[in-house]
């Protein structure tokens, strides 16, 4: 069984969905711990009710952000988990902790990379008139985004389709394709071929899964 550790930031729906296909045993791993940067949010109450160990790791409790990096990095190194998952973690990692978990660290980002890397995803696809929307789960690299990428999963933009809505089918995407992720990373299915390349073992295809959704 594999140990993971999950970042938050928030509301934890992403967690909800992960700690629920662990405990159906869909996902061969447990969690050691949920970290986040901020107390009082829902993402710890859903840990908390799981019994789940948490961490809150807040950036006011450093001297600089450069501690908040030092202490991150060594609470990561201190868990030593088999997988890192960021799960709605509204902090960039410092290229150090990047680069020393590469491989053993994963984030789902709210677009289909390359398209749209950072912040207000749902926004930018619908002023620029975008017929498809989906998201991105890939390996975190110390470059924003950008890392190599194991899965997307697609929507159609409907007609005068506002943003709330949009999220809202998005975060239903999100909930299905990242715990499935996780399981066959879990299962070791899936590796990174020198550190570029994403191989699946379920059918020997180099490069990333692509599915549509009707949602």
């Amino acid at each position: 069984m594999k140990k993971i550790v999950v970042l938050i930031s928030g509301n934890g729906s992403n967690l909800q969905a992960i700690i629920d296909n662990c405990n159906s045993g869909n996902i061969n791993a447990e969690i050691a711990c949920v970290i986040s940067n901020k107390e009082d949010v829902y993402g710890i109450e859903r840990a908390k009710t799981s019994k789940i160990k948490t961490k809150i790791i807040n950036e006011d409790a450093f001297q600089s952000r450069a501690h908040f990096d030092e202490g991150l990095f060594n609470l990561l190194l201190d868990i030593n988990a088999d997988l890192i998952v960021l799960a709605g973690f509204m902090k960039i990692l410092d290229e150090r902790t990047a680069n020393y978990f590469f491989g053993k660290i994963i984030n789902i980002h709210p677009s289909l990379l390359p398209k749209y890397p950072g912040l207000n995803t749902h926004k930018k696809v619908i002023e620029n008139k975008e017929k498809y929307h989906g998201v991105s789960v890939h390996y975190v690299s110390s470059q924003l985004d950008a890392g190599p990428l194991i899965a997307q999963g697609q929507i159609k933009v409907n007609k005068d389709e506002n943003t709330e809505n949009l999220k809202e089918r998005i975060h239903k995407v999100e909930h299905i394709i990242y715990p499935e992720v996780i399981k066959l990373i879990c299962d070791n299915k899936i590796y990174l071929n020198l550190g570029k390349t994403v191989n699946l073992y379920t059918n020997d295809t180099k490069g990333f899964m692509h599915n549509s959704y009707e949602i």
